[in-house]
């Protein structure tokens, strides 16, 4: 165990007394781990996150936990990530809870949900609204040991090679769209495909896909979306929220002395706090340059698309509530957050912003 402050202050208290004091000795045990991620490295956003957690967790634990980080593919691939984790292959991982639908089809309820909880809103879920036990139960049969480790922000809704002028655009386009947002899609002729981050620009070039989301403009940017699909939608109504995740391997974790696992839980909410501030900043000025400097199209859902698809985001919701069990409990405890937050939300955060108007310099 490392010297903390207080230890420090209890020695020297004992020493000034008189009392002999026992010695504080440095733990000569090291924990090298490895860090598997599913974005390529330093990808603005979450590649940076994983960085960035891995620098926290080591500078915090006093060298005490070093992590050496794996980008998408290096050691394992972008989807793999969880079981990776859980199997001890690594033994922590950066990732988003959106990739693991196929493995349990609630699961990116701890990212986003179409039409659902903002960012502020997702943490007070988690942190304050039973989120983290679900969490906790719900990766417990993979191993793993989830943590909120960083946030992209409000995601936009897409890039799409030709313009949408009603719902009927959307038969037959080839989205590159995981999770909830697929099955939200569905309904109305769009083909679901999944590619990890690194894959989407060729995907797109090649016309494999016709459209794709990822995150907020400034990890879109990055990944060079403009450059094959010049319309840029929005609003996220898909993804609200962009929560990244840390997931350790729970029977390592659990082994962990106390004051290591204070630590890597301490350094996920920090990561968590100050990537979304990040993001905010980021992601202003990466809108600003694509439309200014690299031609991109900024456009706004046709409305008979939102509510097409509002109606829908409603009823891939009930059909969790519908399934029982573990599903729906995290359903239905997400959906009695939203709905206690949302009365808040619009007189607060919503109306103010209608109030400051478009133009609003602060």
């Amino acid at each position: 165990m490392s010297l903390t402050r207080r230890n420090a202050l209890t020695a020297a208290a004992g020493l000034a007394g008189g009392v002999a004091a026992p010695a504080v000795a440095r733990a000569e045990t090291k924990h090298r781990w490895r860090m598997v991620t599913s974005w390529p490295r330093n990808l603005p956003g979450p590649g940076v996150t994983a960085q960035r957690l891995a620098d926290r967790i080591g500078a915090m634990s006093d060298g005490a936990i070093e992590i050496a980080l794996f980008g998408a593919g290096e050691l394992v691939p972008a989807f793999e990530v969880l079981d990776a984790v859980g199997e001890g292959v690594a033994e922590i991982g950066h990732t988003a809870a959106v990739f693991w639908a196929g493995k349990m089809a609630a699961s990116p309820f701890f990212m986003a949900v179409p039409f659902g909880l903002t960012p502020l809103e997702h943490v007070a879920w988690i942190e304050h609204g039973g989120g983290q036990a679900l969490w906790d139960e719900a990766y417990a049969d993979f191993g793993a040991k989830p943590f909120m480790a960083g946030n992209t922000g409000m995601s936009m809704g897409g890039w799409f090679r030709e313009e949408l002028t009603g719902l009927s655009d959307l038969q037959g386009l080839k989205f590159r769209m995981p999770g909830l947002g697929g099955e939200m899609y569905a309904p109305f002729g769009v083909v679901q495909v999944s590619l990890p981050p690194g894959e989407i620009l060729p995907a797109l070039q090649s016309g494999t896909i016709d459209a794709t989301e990822f995150a907020g403009p400034s990890s879109d940017l990055a990944l060079g979306f403009h450059q094959a699909a010049p319309f840029y939608y929005g609003p996220g109504i898909h993804e609200p929220n962009g929560t990244g995740e840390c997931i350790v391997n729970r029977a390592l974790f659990e082994q962990l002395e106390p004051s290591l696992r204070a630590v890597v839980e301490n350094a996920c909410r920090a990561e968590a706090s100050f990537a979304l501030a990040e993001s905010e900043r980021m992601n202003a000025a990466a809108l600003e340059a694509m439309v200014a400097g690299h031609g991109v199209q900024l456009r706004r859902f046709p409305q008979q698309i939102v509510d097409a698809c509002r109606r829908s985001a409603g009823e891939v919701r009930t059909r969790f509530i519908d399934r029982g069990g573990l599903e729906a409990r995290i359903a239905r405890s997400y959906d009695e957050t939203q709905g206690r937050l949302a009365r808040w939300s619009t007189i607060s955060l919503q109306a103010f912003l209608e109030a400051r108007g478009d133009d609003a310099r602060g």
